[in-house]
């Protein structure tokens, strides 16, 4: 496999690589195939480490690569559609969930939770917490953050913690009616508990997913969803799909 120099362009060069790269993968490497350390990377490319780290991160962020504990860098499979937010009118637990109850703790919510829930900062509430696997990869990790006004008979249930809890705060909110909900994605990264549960290099690309339930004239909850943005492809809307045209005559209807 002979050297390849890049030439002068105006992009960026690692941009230019990552152009590059991305060629390289569709025509020379499989899914799951490990690539060549980063100094055998960089001097075929003859390009700096560093140029050459931003290029596989960008590649990484886009899903075309996956960097994995005790292994490096592999071809990623392609991303796996994932329905989000399908139906507007249904608790989270409610039958068709594809989440998993795991745990359910009593703790201080983050800053900004608290404040969507109107919450003193030094309110404890209930924190329930979720997993999603789709095609037997783990996708998804999920905070559910419940009130005591929202579920106020749930101390006469047994379970203080674990799975049976955090199925017991899900069945106490569907006593509520929804009144509706509304989200907000933004890009970020795995903090070392995400990475754990979802396979990932703490600072990994996650999407995140802020749900915000209301009822009686309320936030009710308050549902924090952390997705793998190299594996995942989020669709909204009750068909689970989105229409793309890259043809600027055309509208999607």
């Amino acid at each position: 496999m002979g050297t390849t120099q890049l030439e002068s362009v105006p992009e960026p060069k690692y941009w230019h690589l990552k152009t590059v790269l991305t060629e390289a993968l569709d025509s020379e490497f499989s899914v799951g195939e490990i690539l060549p350390n980063e100094r055998d990377l960089a001097a075929r490319f003859g390009v700096a480490r560093a140029t050459l780290r931003q290029a596989l991160e960008q590649l990484e962020l886009e899903g075309r690569l996956q960097r994995r504990r005790g292994v490096g860098t592999t071809v990623a499979p392609p991303r796996v559609g994932v329905a989000v937010g399908t139906d507007p009118h249904a608790w989270p637990g409610a039958p068709g969930d594809a989440w998993r109850p795991v745990d359910c703790t009593v703790a201080l919510p983050p800053g900004a939770v608290a404040d969507l829930l109107e919450t003193g900062r030094d309110e404890r509430v209930h924190t329930v917490r979720r997993s999603r696997v789709t095609h037997g990869r783990p996708v998804a990790a999920d905070l559910l953050y419940v009130p005591d006004a929202s579920v106020p008979d749930l101390s006469a249930i047994d379970a203080a913690s674990g799975a049976a809890r955090a199925r017991a705060v899900l069945r106490e909110l569907q006593r509520l009616e929804l009144e509706g909900q509304d989200q907000a994605v933004e890009l970020g990264s795995a903090s070392a508990e995400d990475a754990k549960e979802l396979d990932r290099l703490p600072g990994a690309p996650v999407l995140v997913v802020t749900t915000r339930y209301y009822a009686e004239d309320r936030t009710a909850a308050v549902s924090v969803a952390t997705y793998r943005a190299d594996t995942c492809r989020l669709t909204f809307g009750d068909a689970g799909d989105v229409e793309i045209h890259h043809d600027p005559e055309r509208r999607a209807s």
